[in-house]
């Protein structure tokens, strides 16, 4: 097992060797969407981000145990703590149960995640899955003199709290300077301060998404649910939590705050950070109005598009660039993502074709150790790509017969080009994979078709045969008035 990796803490600001807390366990959290809308590109950028930390983590030997959340209530308005829930106010504006915005939206954002292929977390929790844990914290906040109850509603006591830790460790945003940005809200009289927030909230008349609790009918804090969960799948202290660089502040801050409270330490050893997708230097948000969802991205829909581009282009595109550093959306970068992209998978084929002769001038352990070091170099995944793309113009130079690579060489070369553009970086190759399907769908027309003949002809045996032949292989057909379609299995 490699033991050389370094990641940058936004706990400490600076890169740090990761030494896991359990080795070979490695607890990792990270925030997950807020479901009541279509994911779009902004939220590719943490899901594949941390889908390179998992996949990188795994390969150089650590069993990993990735928790990524579902927030399904207590998100409310411009992140505040009054205001209309967000998945709630989705399912008024469209006649739906709130359940119902969630499993909608959750359905799409699975969808898109496999089309970007990120590999599913160990655990995905949901925040409405997880209310009896955020009750429970909130009650050995009441007890230590943490939090306060108002009206039905518990909230944290910032000034209590600061008085034994420190507040802003992860942002550095200092109490006095919260206070002079917070602005003033509905409701906001009945804190004790203006920087304290919410745990649980008295549910308004009006309010469907409710509980009840020791204190009221309400509903969780939005900053609750990752320290009840995170505790709970990875206990009270773990490796690493992850998240986009908007949620520094308020939502992490918060969660340390709470969670260093109940438990009296830390829990967290490493904070991980993406940075945003920014369009015309602004960042991409669904609450600026200026985002693109990936379903547009992927059929061309949208008035800012001039093109289709493939998932994989989009996961290029984001991988090209560190994942601390902006990245701003254009067509050209999209574009020029996506030539990338495909030299790539170009160079792999011509690996698959090319015919080793007698001898070898490629360092292939030089250019593997340059692979690794990038990678534990803070995940830094556009130098990988540009040591890749150095074994691409080999890869050329010995198809036009410049240069030379020898059968042992050839072997790993391709090995090294596998790991890292498919197992590690999550790559692949796209065209391999609709031709494939397009065969599927040729072969099938034809399997139909004699079957259907042969239930023209009466032959019923050939019929049956056909279908149980079929369904053996995880082939559903379903006959029809004018022929059949097939489905694949879901057993």
């Amino acid at each position: 097992m490699q033991n050389s990796l370094f990641i940058y803490n936004s706990l400490t600001k600076k890169k740090e060797q990761f030494i896991p807390l359990h080795p070979p366990m490695v607890g990792l959290y990270v925030c997950g969407p807020t479901v009541y809308s279509d994911a779009h590109l902004g939220h590719a950028r943490p899901a594949i981000t941390f889908d390179l930390l998992f996949r990188y983590l795994t390969h150089i030997g650590y069993r990993v145990r990735y928790v990524r959340n579902i927030t399904d209530v207590g998100h409310l308005e411009n992140d505040s703590d009054d205001g209309e829930d967000k998945i709630e106010k989705k399912a008024r504006l469209e006649h739906i149960e709130p359940m119902e915005v969630v499993q909608k939206y959750m359905n799409t954002f699975y969808r898109n995640m496999n089309q970007l292929n990120t590999l599913h977390p160990s655990i995905e929790p949901r925040a409405s899955g997880h209310i009896i844990e955020q009750q429970e914290l909130i009650k050995v906040l009441l007890e230590k003199g943490y939090a306060y109850l108002v009206n039905g509603s518990v909230y944290f006591d910032m000034l209590a709290y600061n008085e034994n830790y420190k507040y802003g460790i992860l942002s550095g945003r200092v109490l006095d300077e919260l206070q002079s940005n917070t602005r003033i809200l509905d409701g906001q009289d009945e804190k004790k301060s203006p920087f304290d927030f919410a745990l649980w909230k008295k549910a308004a008349p009006e309010h469907i998404m409710r509980w009840p609790s020791p204190w009221s009918e309400g509903f969780p804090g939005w900053h609750l649910e990752c320290s009840a969960m995170s505790t709970k799948y990875l206990g009270e202290e773990f490796d690493i939590h992850g998240g986009g660089m908007d949620l520094q502040f308020p939502h992490h801050e918060c969660e340390i705050a709470q969670s260093t409270a109940v438990l009296g330490k830390e829990p967290v050893k490493y904070w991980i950070h993406n940075n945003m997708i920014t369009i015309n230097g602004q960042k991409m948000a669904r609450s600026l109005g200026n985002f693109i969802t990936l379903d547009q991205l992927f059929s061309g829909n949208h008035p800012v598009l001039t093109r289709v581009y493939s998932p994989m282009t989009i996961r290029f595109f984001i991988l090209q660039a560190h994942y601390r550093s902006t990245v701003d959306f254009s067509n050209e970068a999209l574009q020029a993502a996506d030539k990338g992209f495909q030299k790539l998978m170009k160079s792999f084929d011509t690996l698959n074709r090319i015919k080793p002769s007698s001898e070898s001038s490629l360092d292939i352990e030089g250019l593997r150790k340059k692979c690794y070091e990038a990678l534990d170099d803070d995940l830094n995944s556009p130098i990988l790509l540009s040591h890749l793309f150095d074994g691409v113009k080999f890869i050329n130079s010995v198809a036009d017969g410049s240069e030379k690579i020898n059968a042992d060489g050839l072997l790993s070369l391709r090995e090294l080009f596998s790991t890292f553009i498919f197992e590690i970086l999550g790559l692949k190759d796209e065209k391999t994979a609709a031709g494939d399907e397009k065969l599927t769908d040729d072969l099938m027309k034809i399997i139909i078709g004699m079957r259907q003949a042969a239930k023209n002809n009466k032959d019923w045996q050939a019929s049956d045969m056909i279908r149980n032949e079929l369904k053996n292989a995880g082939i559903v057909l379903k006959d029809l008035k004018d022929g059949a379609e097939w489905e694949r299995s879901e057993n």
